[in-house]
């Protein structure tokens, strides 16, 4: 890893952002925070001696003197930490997450468990969209403290839980802090990597999963048959804010020292409360910040909840979230265009090519992966007859083969300079290939290896396209918007995942149940109700007799129904990637200071 120092200097050519984002350029700008105007892949702006960027908001000047004060040691420091601080999350969500059944078990009350992941899910995912804006707003170093503290009170109050609804509460706060750390995460390596190492980061950055994927059962078996599951959650209320404070400290005394130096401009206000608080709602895009979150939990809300409806996605209830959720979306959208005097994110940035092709390339890897991964751990040991050990090991292939496949993309992008194409030769034509194979391997009678093989090309395939897709959004946004962006990017995953996990079950509630009354032996159709929503009473049929092929026949045409749906929804990814600009980002700089 090489570090560098991208301080400016008079006549240095400095990060190209497509978009050039000059409040004081009036000539071009319609109104503050609007962008008027791409351009093309080979411009470069030419920056001042200024430590920072003038017209980016405070959080993002602060990162940028930040990164112009620390030594080269305290930068290596702080990715070392980094790597530690995602070990230990990782770690620990995954240690964590599995005593969940546990704790619904200990209060002998189910009923909340659905709605709990559900809530919680949508407003972790959410919540990314005002991190962002503290993030550039009021700053880094704030953000990341916010987000330490309510993973924290999540950990603590579910240790100390005395009911399911505790629980639940104590699930938002945690998801919200959890997915608000590993985004900081994110920021800063995007605050401190050069463009052209950006990727390679992000994918070093997230190695940790490696290890940890293996590590997680053990630890929850462990406190299970030891001192019992409060002990589970107790003990990273105390690991987690030991080891991300660290960075905190950091990041919070190298601003000090900027502004000791006086590198940070003066901020005195001058303003009364309520001008406080209107400055804050101006900067923070309050108005569009809140239609874009509320319609977003809305929609996603309404493909969690209509499965669970008598009349399904018939339901007034369902069809009203979802027209509510699309209304305030589209609100949103009038917001920004016409109304709002500071943006969430520059319009035009967001009607960009590579943008969109971004978003949409990860909301299709989510669907995809949703439609065939949800019931892939049943099949696994219904159809294959492996144990729960042997399925999660099967499972965990892509987590592991993804992470790490991204250390040589990274390196590739490094040394080409480029991103699109790995995405549109390797990455989006592998995917489709394993996962259109699977279409004939994840049947009955067919062996292990080949699904095994199939699982491989997709996780190679997805540690390519995810690396790609985060590259493309940042190489075409100043670093002011980089923080959005990412975010934008992680909400159309969180969209792709929810649309997922609804066609999965929708083609298993259709196809299943009715493959089974075809292909049960007469005397076992009393039964259907039981073995279609029991896995333990599917399992507990021989391998070999009747009714067990009958169940395996009976998964091998869902799955081959989501399978072909879940391959054809690929041929949008193809499009998304299609559309990117092909940025040269060997030699644009975006950020400021001694980086990576």
């Amino acid at each position: 890893m090489a570090v560098t120092s991208s301080s400016p200097e008079p006549g240095v050519v400095t990060d190209s952002p497509t978009y050039n984002t000059q409040h004081d350029d009036e000539k071009h700008m319609g109104k503050e925070g609007s962008v008027p105007r791409p351009l093309d892949d080979s411009h470069s702006g030419s920056d001042s001696d200024e430590p920072f960027h003038k017209d980016a908001q405070a959080g993002v000047q602060d990162i940028e003197v930040t990164t112009t004060v620390w030594s080269k040691s305290a930068l290596i420091f702080a990715y070392v930490w980094i790597w530690v601080i995602y070990f230990v999350d990782t770690m620990q969500q995954g240690a964590t997450g599995s005593l969940t059944p546990w704790v619904t078990s200990a209060f002998q009350q189910h009923s909340l468990t659905p709605t709990v992941n559900i809530m919680s899910s949508i407003i972790g995912g959410v919540s990314r969209l005002t991190l962002a804006k503290i993030l550039d707003v009021v700053g880094r170093p704030t953000g990341y403290l916010i987000t330490i503290i309510l993973t924290t009170l999540g950990l603590v109050l579910m240790a100390a839980c005395n009911g399911v609804e505790m629980y639940a509460a104590a699930q938002v706060f945690f998801w919200v802090g959890y997915n608000g750390l590993g985004f900081c995460l994110g920021v800063f390596i995007a605050d401190t990597s050069s463009l052209r190492n950006r990727g390679l980061m992000f994918a070093y950055a997230n190695s940790p999963y490696i290890i940890t994927t293996w590590l997680a059962g053990p630890i929850s078996e462990a406190f299970l048959n030891g001192p019992g599951w409060r002990w589970g959650f107790g003990v990273f209320c105390i690991i987690t804010p030991v080891f991300t404070l660290p960075l905190w400290v950091l990041f919070t005394h190298y601003l000090r020292v900027a502004k000791a130096r006086g590198l940070v401009p003066e901020r005195k206000s001058g303003r009364n409360a309520l001008q406080t608080f209107m400055h804050y709602a101006r900067e923070f895009d309050a108005i569009g910040l809140l239609l874009l979150s509320a319609g977003l939990s809305i929609f996603l809300l309404a493909f969690n909840l209509a499965p669970l409806q008598a009349k399904q996605w018939e339901s007034p209830l369902a069809i009203c979230f979802i027209v509510f959720g699309i209304l305030l979306l589209v609100a949103f959208a009038v917001w920004e265009r016409w109304f709002a005097p500071v943006t969430f994110i520059p319009y035009d940035l967001l009607l960009e090519r590579t943008v969109v092709g971004a978003c949409l390339l990860a909301a299709t890897l989510f669907v995809s992966f949703y439609i065939w991964n949800s019931y892939f751990s049943s099949f696994l040991q219904a159809v294959n007859g492996l144990t729960v050990t042997e399925a999660s090991y099967v499972r965990q292939i892509y987590s592991i083969g993804s992470c790490l496949f991204a250390i040589p993309v990274g390196f590739a992008i490094r040394y080409t300079g480029r991103f699109k194409w790995i995405a549109l030769y390797f990455g989006m034509p592998l995917t489709m290939l394993g996962a259109g194979l699977m279409i004939q391997f994840r049947q009955p009678d067919v062996n292990i290896g080949y699904i095994i093989m199939c699982q491989i090309f997709i996780a190679f395939a997805g540690g390519a396209l995810v690396i790609c897709q985060q590259v493309a959004v940042m190489a075409v946004a100043s670093h002011q918007h980089v923080a959005v962006v990412l975010a934008i990017e992680n909400m159309f995953s969180s969209i792709g995942g929810a649309i997922g996990l609804t066609v999965s079950s929708a083609i298993w509630q259709h196809v299943f149940p009715r493959a089974l009354a075809k292909n049960l032996p007469e005397e076992e159709l009393a039964n259907l109700t039981t073995i279609y929503g029991d896995l333990g009473t599917q399992i507990s049929y021989p391998i070999g007799s009747p009714t067990r092929i009958a169940i395996q026949d009976s998964y091998g045409e869902a799955v081959r129904y989501m399978l072909i749906a879940a391959t054809s929804v690929l041929v949008l990814g193809f499009v998304g990637v299609a559309i990117w600009r092909d940025v040269k980002i060997k030699d644009k700089k975006q950020v400021k200071g001694t980086v990576i």
